[in-house]
């Protein structure tokens, strides 16, 4: 469920600050160009596949998710759009899953490391293994992240990915006290050199098959026939061993985003692509514990003092459905703020917002 890519800095506040990109909860009716984004990532991203189908079979599962009264998170997708209102270009998506490990367990290898002794040869020797693991069963997890090549600038993807935090935020109960993130690794002309050394030997299927196949029925196949003894990575090729853990290029910005919002990577890694995974406390992260809830004034209104002076912050409105989140320049105190730029927010709606760069 792997992170793709993003990028660059938000405009600061001017008078012509309008900004018409929203972040909201994706709809069964943009799967047409959903479905042309996808053509875009180059394969190799579960979450926005190239397949029309399994696209639409993430779209209703995320409008069955966002239709469930639940009191704790059960298995949800909940996948977000980057919109522009002013022409309806969609130019990016992301995706949360409340809960993994459900209906099937969600796979990582661990690495570890094992010590050998020989007093009689005088030798220590330190190898590396891969542990085939449940660890992140029940954690909630970020994916799917990916921008257009062409809007990759202007600070699009920081608002879609911090879009999915204040998601979260907006309906904590619905989502587990751990959250992972799993970024997309490195493949060549021949695919993932850690697919070709490992998953290939077992699944008799070359990735963009096995990727394509876990995106439609899911990761059962794993289960039947990935060996359960742990492999020694000093046995595998090279070009494989080099490959673990390894960030792919294009997704190295999304791994800083997610280390900036607290995500550390504790030697996990995809078992698809060897990519890393990371993972954090969802209450540590920086969006939960920085934003503030406020309610929007008028320009008529009176500060006693002012917290706020024409700062860049996200906005987020709504729950599920109507849940939206866009960039705004904002006047005000901590617990009440003018918006200099949206005129169809009514005085004395509520709403989560946090400063671009918060401290």
């Amino acid at each position: 469920m792997r992170d793709g890519m993003t990028p660059a800095s938000v405009p600061d506040c001017g008078a012509d600050l309008y900004d018409p990109w929203i972040v909201r909860v994706a709809r069964l009716d943009d799967l047409d160009r959903l479905f042309a984004l996808a053509a875009h990532t180059g394969g190799g991203l579960l979450n926005l596949p190239c397949d029309r189908s399994a696209l639409r079979k993430r779209l209703e599962w995320s409008e069955n998710s966002v239709d469930s009264d639940l009191s704790a998170p059960d298995n949800e997708l909940y996948f977000l759009v980057l919109e522009n209102e002013s022409n309806g270009t969609i130019a990016g998506s992301a995706c949360i899953f409340s809960r993994i490990g459900t209906p099937w367990p969600f796979y990582s290898y661990k690495i570890a490391t094992h010590t050998h002794v020989s007093r009689e040869l005088g030798r220590t020797f330190s190898s590396r293994l891969l542990h085939l693991v449940n660890d992140f069963d029940g954690a909630s997890e970020v994916g799917g992240l990916f921008l257009h090549p062409d809007y990759r600038t202007g600070g699009l993807g920081s608002l879609l990915a911090r879009s999915r935090y204040l998601f979260i935020a907006r309906h904590r109960r619905r989502f587990a006290d751990r959250i992972i993130a799993d970024l997309r690794g490195y493949a060549g002309a021949e695919g993932p050199p850690f697919w070709n050394a490992v998953g290939r030997i077992f699944f008799g299927r070359d990735f963009a098959e096995a990727d394509h196949y876990n995106a439609l029925h899911g990761n059962q196949f794993i289960s039947d026939l990935m060996p359960r003894y742990p492999i020694y990575i000093d046995l595998l090729p090279k070009t494989a061993q080099a490959m673990i853990g390894r960030t792919h290029d294009l997704a190295i910005p999304a791994r800083k985003m997610l280390e900036m919002e607290g995500f550390v990577y504790d030697g996990y890694i995809d078992i698809f692509d060897g990519g890393p995974t990371l993972s954090a406390i969802t209450d540590h992260l920086r969006t939960l514990r920085l934003s503030q809830h406020a309610v929007i004034g008028t320009e008529a209104t009176n500060f006693s003092h002012i917290d706020i002076n024409q700062e860049v912050v996200l906005i987020a409105t709504g729950y599920l459905q109507a849940f939206r989140v866009w960039r705004d320049c904002v006047t005000g105190r901590k617990s009440q703020i003018v918006l200099r730029n949206r005129t169809d927010i009514s005085s004395g709606m509520e709403v989560l917002y946090i400063c671009r760069n918060p401290a």
